[in-house]
């Protein structure tokens, strides 16, 4: 599994956004574990935050004047966020740039990690740090879909439930670009309406 992703990763060609507009970049760290049954590290946001508060997202933040570049963003704020060292992370490689809501220019890059990390949650940023098997995103089992219209065309977004923890948005947007690189038959299509989809008027 983890050989099958690595060479996928590295023959991979994310999309680029092609905007006229001179957003501010940050990165977030995809983090999966090196074990026989791949698992990815997500966190809980604290509920008192400007942004994003109370919401799964991946350990990430803004691109700081000293970064030298995105990897760099993503892997300094996985350390100040949930105590992950630099150098336990081998970064494979990026998914697609999205831009949040916010207005915000997101990379995402992707990392193993060892199976076992004594995560430290920051108590300021972070409620919860938890992992899901890679698996469960395979079989698309979400609880809901969302619509979102986004550089001019639909999105159908899936909504997950894992436990206590609802997994969307942008977080859900890059789990499914994830799961389609490494399994073929996961085919999670997000330009089209699933067959349980209910518009609202």
């Amino acid at each position: 599994m983890l050989d099958e992703l690595l060479h996928r990763m590295r023959g991979y060609s994310p999309h680029l956004l092609q905007t006229t507009n001179d957003y501010p970049q940050a990165a977030v760290l995809v983090p999966i574990t090196r074990s026989d049954e791949p698992e990815v590290v997500l966190t809980l946001r604290a509920s008192g935050l400007s942004t994003h508060g109370g919401e799964v997202a991946f350990p990430g933040g803004r691109r700081d004047p000293e970064d030298a570049d995105l990897i760099r963003t993503a892997l300094r704020e996985a350390q100040e966020e949930i105590g992950l060292p630099p150098g336990l992370v081998e970064v494979i490689g990026p998914l697609s740039t999205l831009v949040s809501r916010h207005g915000i220019q997101v990379t995402p890059y992707v990392g193993l990690v060892p199976d076992f990390v004594d995560y430290q949650a920051n108590d300021d940023e972070i409620a919860a740090v938890f992992s899901v098997p890679l698996a469960f995103f395979r079989d698309d089992p979400r609880e809901t879909t969302h619509r979102i219209d986004y550089l001019g065309r639909s999105w159908y977004v899936p909504s997950y439930r894992y436990g206590e923890y609802k997994i969307w948005g942008l977080t859900a947007i890059m789990l499914v670009e994830l799961v389609n690189l490494i399994y073929d038959d996961a085919a999670i299509d997000m330009h089209r309406p699933p067959e349980h989809f209910i518009k609202l008027t």
